[in-house]
């Protein structure tokens, strides 16, 4: 994974097919998805007002069928200041991102909604080690569904995530071969955890900081 500080317009024509870009940007919940079609017009050569999205059964927005549909996957996450927006070509990405915070009800929604391994893996953990440790599992987790394309209607118990928290792992999925599935954890800052999926070969990733990050 290689990390730089650029613009889009400098970076979009060079998108390999062996290759993911990866895009951090601030953010403000007021701009709604300004942000991503602004990216998306970078890589398509058109200006943001002119990207045209539709949303598939599950939700998920795509490019639209009649505005250059495959020219690309993507997927977005954001989270309070901070957004993540994934751009690759032949296979479909899924990224999510948290903002670290404390979360009293880790262990409570790990019992319920993570596998026992998961969730008995958590409360091994000491207290100031667990609110990270429960957001890149989740953040792991959500990764992978939003690559599946279901969201978190699939179900989280339906796959578990091993591995060590800079290198995790799709132990399983149900209903699909994990092995044939990549997740990464991103390397962003000791504020935020995200993580990215996709099913498929692995690839290069590239993770481009704006210029204009907070």
């Amino acid at each position: 994974m290689t990390t730089h500080s650029q613009t889009p317009t400098k970076v979009a024509e060079r998108l390999g097919d062996d290759e993911i870009h990866v895009w951090r940007l601030a953010y403000d919940h007021h701009q709604g998805r300004a942000p991503l079609l602004a990216m998306l017009g970078a890589y398509l050569g058109l200006p943001a007002e002119a990207i045209r999205l539709e949303e598939s059964d599950h939700g998920r927005p795509l490019l639209a069928l009649a505005h250059h549909a495959n020219a690309f996957a993507f997927n977005w996450s954001h989270s309070n200041d901070q957004a993540l927006i994934a751009i690759a070509r032949g296979i479909v990405p899924g990224v999510d991102l948290e903002r670290l915070r404390a979360h009293p009800r880790a262990l409570p929604i790990a019992r319920r909604y993570f596998s026992p391994e998961e969730a008995a893996g958590l409360e091994a953990l000491p207290d100031e080690q667990r609110d990270r440790a429960f957001l890149e599992l989740w953040t792991a987790k959500e990764a992978v569904l939003k690559a599946l394309g279901r969201g978190l209607a699939f179900g989280l118990h339906r796959l578990s995530i091993s591995g060590s928290p800079e290198a995790p792992v799709l132990g399983r999925l149900e209903g699909h071969e994990a092995d044939q599935w990549q997740l990464h954890r991103l390397a962003l800052d000791d504020h935020h955890v995200g993580s990215l999926a996709w099913h498929g070969e692995p690839r290069r990733i590239r993770l481009w900081t704006l210029a204009d990050k907070r």
